[in-house]
């Protein structure tokens, strides 16, 4: 018994030391794995299986350290331990989030997998990309996993494949570009160029994925960054630290070498909201989901190198919302819905004339609620009359629990002019709305 336990041991250590302990490595003989993802509202969501538990976790190139929200009992279910209380910051005007800090967690995403991760437990009631989104959303994830394989994001056919950054090698892509990258505190900014009131400006721009908008610019009077006359304030997404409010705009293009993107949407954050962000020299914005998902990308974080390709996305014209409701997954409504009636045939010996009698039968079912959580000043869906906490009933003459929330939000990108028919509930009132979708610029 000795001996057995003896030879079990000995393959048991060789197995667990035959990969680095402190860096992800791909364990199949080929070095590489696909892993399919779902895009959301421009966003990547991939599942990473943490302590044995699979999670479903945003990619977000912008962020150091894997962050899981507070919605988990994370020290329960992830079986966290050696953990202690840290502050984070990020965007947003709000103060420091708590955290809490575990090392020693083994991740497995696909066939890659880390066992010495460490992990940022956030117990903020408010950060919670799920009811945003409208599928649940437990964590991001970003540097740790590009600096120790190559990735590349096919946005075009939905799959993340991770290669071994010594088995990668570069083929000629004449219809490719290639950049470099420069890195501050473990993020990837691009050079590029934007037109703006036609200037031609030269800026450095953070690379985050984790975003859903297309860019966002730091306005400078000294560099003529600013928005100028056509212009519309509005919410912009949330920050670790808060919700973004900023101007939106339209630039007349933005250029990454010979790739060349026309009348890009621009979002101008507050100058509160992005304090912080502000800090990294020479930083002049960002470019999010509705930008790189025109691309499928291959990063290499070792050789500092991005390797852009267009897809069939990089054509489709930017659009914003036109009608100025946000829309958030909230919780689910009860539903009696009627089953198909059941058929009886009674005789009675009494009368010569046979009834039918038609049984109802309904059945009880959870279905997703929408609300409006922000409403954009002097919009057409606040000028008609809705207001925050709505929650939505039915949009052109159909059960919105029908749809997805992304499939809702996007008959709000519809042309210009379309009429847009509501049936809200507000407070137990049910409600008609109509307004039509008009055009920002």
């Amino acid at each position: 018994m000795n001996k057995w336990f003896a030879v079990i041991l000995f393959f048991f250590c060789l197995s667990y030391s035959s990969f680095s302990q402190d860096k992800f490595v791909i364990q199949n003989k080929k070095q590489s794995d696909k892993i399919r993802f779902k895009l959301i509202n421009n966003l990547i969501v991939i599942p990473v299986n943490i302590n044995g538990v699979t999670l479903s976790f945003l990619l977000d190139t912008g962020v150091s350290k894997p962050i899981i929200f507070n919605f988990l009992n994370v020290s329960d279910t992830l079986q966290i331990k050696n953990a202690e209380t840290i502050y984070l910051k990020g965007l947003g005007g709000g103060e420091s989030v708590e955290a809490l800090k575990s090392k020693n967690n083994v991740f497995k995403i696909g066939d890659a997998i880390k066992l010495n991760q460490d992990l940022y437990a956030v117990y903020n009631s408010n950060l919670n990309f799920a009811p945003r989104l409208g599928i649940p959303v437990h964590g991001i994830i970003g540097f740790d996993l590009f600096k120790d394989l190559i990735v590349e994001v096919n946005y075009s056919a939905g799959y993340l494949k991770l290669m071994s950054q010594e088995k990668f090698k570069y083929k000629d892509c004449k219809k490719c570009e290639r950049l470099n990258l420069e890195f501050y505190n473990g993020k990837p900014y691009i050079n590029a160029k934007v037109k703006i009131n036609h200037n031609e400006i030269p800026v450095k721009l953070l690379i985050d994925s984790g975003g859903s908008d297309a860019l966002w610019l730091f306005e400078d009077d000294s560099l003529n960054i600013k928005p100028g006359d056509k212009f519309f304030n509005d919410f912009l997404g949330h920050g670790l630290n808060g919700s973004v409010y900023g101007k939106r705009s339209k630039v007349q293009s933005i250029a990454f070498k010979n790739f060349v993107l026309k009348n890009a949407n621009v979002a101008y954050p507050n100058i509160k909201s992005i304090f912080f962000a502000k800090q990294i020299k020479d930083r002049n914005g960002s470019i999010a989901g509705n930008i790189l998902k025109r691309f499928n990308i291959i990063f290499d974080y070792r050789r500092a190198l991005i390797t852009l390709t267009k897809n069939n996305k990089f054509n489709e014209k930017f659009s914003y919302n036109k009608s100025g409701i946000e829309l958030a997954h909230d919780g689910m409504r009860i539903l009696r819905e009627l089953k198909k009636s059941n058929i009886k045939e009674n005789s009675s010996n009494q009368s010569s004339n046979n009834s039918i009698i038609l049984e109802n039968q309904y059945k009880i079912l959870l279905k997703p609620a929408y609300a409006v959580v922000e409403l954009r000043e002097g919009s057409p869906a606040e000028q008609a009359g809705l207001k925050i906490g709505d929650i939505l009933l039915s949009i052109n003459g159909k059960q919105t629990y029908q749809f997805t929330l992304h499939q809702v939000i996007q008959m709000f990108y519809d042309d210009d002019g379309k009429k847009i028919r509501l049936r809200i509930d507000r407070e137990g009132d049910a409600l008609s709305f109509n307004f039509k979708l008009q055009k920002l610029f």
